[in-house]
């Protein structure tokens, strides 16, 4: 982690190696000091590079965006074809002939 810059410490693709490695080897030792993983020696040092390397890179205001236009393509799809399929289920039940109390 030391070495990654100032100005890319919040980057996920660059500091998703080291932020692995540290897993790697916190997991590691866990194994190989007969500890299960994630114990509260792990989670105290994972807590405490957080604070020590990630402590400015919350957003005050997050960023939303579009989802894919798949995604979206979809989301307005589905309705528009379930309203059909509603609709007939609707009148066929209604005409049953019998009365309804």
């Amino acid at each position: 982690m030391r070495n990654v810059t100032t100005s890319e410490m919040c980057e996920w693709k660059v500091i998703s190696r080291p932020y692995s490695e540290l897993q790697y080897c916190l997991e590691y030792w866990a194994e190989h000091l007969n500890y299960s993983y994630p114990n509260a020696l792990a989670e105290q040092y994972i807590f405490q590079s957080h604070y020590l390397y990630f402590h400015n890179c919350t957003l005050e205001h997050p960023v939303y965006s579009d989802p894919p236009e798949d995604v979206l393509l979809a989301m307005i799809i589905a309705p528009i074809c379930l309203i059909p399929f509603l609709v007939t289920l609707v009148i066929w039940r209604s005409k049953d002939g019998k009365a309804q109390a």
